[in-house]
């Protein structure tokens, strides 16, 4: 049964007249998620420290934002999560996931690193893969001067930062110097063909529609061929061996619910340590919405805890 407070939400956003997001351009779509922060997400909490920074990208600099948690000491080198915003790979940005990775940092005594890699239509795939490849070396190579441990780096994301975090670790894992020790993968888009049951069952009426998908997908990769390359679809590739761990995390009124389960069950069986979680009542998009939906802010306190056990312990 649907969570009463994810009814309610979806209701308010239909008397308001919210427009889906597939009858907008990108840029109207970018200002109405932006906006939205308002009404769904906590007040963003005080960090440590928080700094602006630039990544060398394979096409002009990144922008990163860098945040370490209330408590830590100047000079200590802490674990850190370089983490992806999601978005459908053509919205959102550093400030769209400010407040989450605020609470992340505080929450697990790790360092944050979020990563604003560009966006379709304007860049279209693989600029956000290879954005956030590069994001990740960058990360390491600068790890003393950022005040990061590099041994101890994990990579996360939601949604399209879910998908970007695991071709990440796959990636990572193929250059052999990169090493990661975890993966925090909230409710990621794992196959751009779109064909799991929940497609179906959840396609309509949750917030993330079958019509948005196809939107997002249509501006990130306009080829369907292109699906199958692992770096638009990580549940694809043949070698999913030798892998940090992970949680999976998914919500169960959200179209990308079974994909994400099937990767974490693919994790499992190329002997990987992966964990799955489900938040049964809940739609995609939820672990952003913690000033609404009580359950959002469980998930993050979960997400935060699997990071300090993996990163700290």
């Amino acid at each position: 049964m649907l969570h009463p407070h994810a009814r309610a939400l979806l209701d308010l956003i239909a008397e308001r007249g919210v427009p889906p997001t597939h009858t907008l351009t990108p840029a109207e779509a970018r200002a109405i998620y932006r906006d939205r922060r308002s009404f769904t997400q906590p007040e963003p909490p005080l960090v440590g420290e928080l700094r602006e920074l630039q990544a060398d990208g394979p096409h002009g600099p990144i922008p990163l934002r860098l945040y370490r948690p209330l408590g830590s000491a100047p000079g200590e080198a802490l674990p850190a999560l370089v983490y992806y915003h999601g978005g459908g790979w053509v919205i959102g940005d550093l400030d769209t996931h400010d407040t989450l990775c605020r609470e992340l940092a505080n929450h697990s005594g790790c360092a944050v690193v979020s990563v604003d890699y560009r966006l379709a239509p304007e860049h279209r795939f693989p600029a956000a893969v290879d954005d956030s490849i590069a994001a990740l070396a960058w990360v390491h190579r600068e790890a003393a001067t950022l005040g990061i441990d590099a041994s101890r780096i994990a990579v996360g994301g939601d949604s399209a930062g879910g998908n970007l975090a695991a071709v990440v670790a796959i990636a990572a894992r193929d250059a052999g110097t990169l090493p990661l020790a975890y993966q925090l993968l909230i409710y990621p888009a794992t196959d751009q063909h779109r064909t799991a049951p929940s497609h179906q069952s959840n396609g309509q009426g949750y917030l993330l529609t079958t019509d948005t998908m196809a939107y997002f997908t249509g501006h990130y990769i306009p080829e369907p061929a292109v699906y199958a390359d692992w770096r638009a679809s990580p549940l694809l590739h043949t070698d999913l061996s030798g892998l940090p761990p992970a949680l999976v995390l998914t919500a169960g009124y959200d179209p990308l619910r079974d994909e994400g389960l099937a990767y974490a069950q693919r994790l499992t069986d190329a002997g990987n340590r992966a964990s799955h979680l489900c938040f049964e009542r809940q739609i995609h998009g939820f672990i952003l919405m913690g000033k609404v939906l009580d359950e959002a802010n469980t998930a993050v306190q979960l997400c935060a805890a699997a990071l300090r056990h993996a990163l700290r312990n």
